[in-house]
């Protein structure tokens, strides 16, 4: 039974992550080099609505996999 929510609990715990990243809560654990900070920063801040649009796909996934 608990097996059945493997996927959407690894893709819940990313969305938190990605969003926590994304607001600036927690850090990233690799940090861009000097030539990349305008990409690496571009890319970080599109965490801001990924984390969130990810958590409620994997909510939904959950649901639909009780039927």
């Amino acid at each position: 039974m608990i097996a059945d929510y493997i996927d959407e609990f690894i893709m819940l715990c990313v969305a938190l992550w990605m969003t926590g990243v994304g607001f600036g809560y927690l850090k990233m654990p690799v940090e861009g080099k000097p030539g990349q900070q305008a990409w690496w920063a571009h890319i970080i801040g599109h965490f801001k609505w990924l984390g969130p649009l990810l958590a409620v796909i994997a909510v939904v996934l959950a649901g639909a996999s009780q039927r």
